[in-house]
């Protein structure tokens, strides 16, 4: 599996300006084939504006779930986190419903 990427992002989650989007390559082991780094963006991009709730936090992490998120008349699940004061999402894992 390869590293983690990192892109150039401007969005704002939570009231916080994210500068940033770092997506590990986990998704690939089963869904390279349907999930791209280009659609992950897409998908993130969708969450801007809004306020989540955490589903989980863990230390400096906070963890969520966005489902679904519709994109071209398909519907995804995506893993994400924020980290306490960055300014960076990290998307953990996406997959289509």
């Amino acid at each position: 599996m390869d590293e983690r990427r990192s892109y150039p992002i401007e969005i704002t989650i939570n009231g916080r300006k994210i500068t940033e989007i770092v997506i590990d390559p986990h998704f690939e082991i089963k869904y390279a084939e349907s999930i791209d780094d280009a659609l992950i963006i897409k998908l993130v991009c969708f969450l801007s504006g809004g306020f989540y709730k955490p589903e989980a936090v863990d230390s400096a992490f906070q963890y969520f779930v966005s489902d679904p998120l519709e994109l071209s008349g398909l519907k995804y699940r995506l893993v994400w986190l924020l980290e306490d004061e960055k300014f960076y999402i990290g998307v953990v894992n996406a997959f289509r419903r």
